[in-house]
């Protein structure tokens, strides 16, 4: 089973000033890749990095960002093309999500994900066959 992780659970992942949410975005994470069935997108990894650089409440380095974001590259990350654009524009109408949103459904389905992986969206809400699952609303 493939699951798609959002940005928030990513940065929660880093954020050493997330408490509970850090934890458990972390043993998430780590799960995937024991598993080896984590997947994301290039869009999720620009926010990534931005997110724990500037916005997080205990910022990481450059360096630690970049080496971070390296390490990601191995999940074979889902690149956002010209059709991934067009696509979630019909899917922000759609499903009346925003077009960030969207564009993260799309790549999810896109590399054939089961879940996603979010705090942002609505816990067990369908795209197609992609559903939410809120890692801090269920146990993993």
């Amino acid at each position: 089973m493939k699951t798609f992780v959002d940005t928030n659970i990513l940065v929660y992942a880093y954020d050493r000033g997330a408490g509970d949410k850090h934890v458990e975005a972390r043993r998430a994470i780590g799960r995937l890749w024991e598993e080896g069935t984590g997947v994301l997108s290039t869009q999720v990894l620009q926010e990534f990095y931005v997110n724990v650089r500037r916005k997080s409440q205990r910022p990481i380095s450059i360096t630690s960002a970049r080496s971070l974001v390296a390490d990601y590259m191995a999940w074979d990350p889902v690149v956002n093309d010209g059709t991934s654009i067009l696509e979630a524009m019909d899917a922000e109408r759609r499903h009346k999500i925003s077009f960030w949103d969207a564009l993260i459904v799309v790549a999810a389905q896109k590399c054939e994900a089961d879940v996603i992986l979010s705090e942002g969206f609505s816990h067990g809400q369908k795209y197609g066959s992609v559903r939410v699952v809120n890692p801090f609303e269920v146990d993993l």
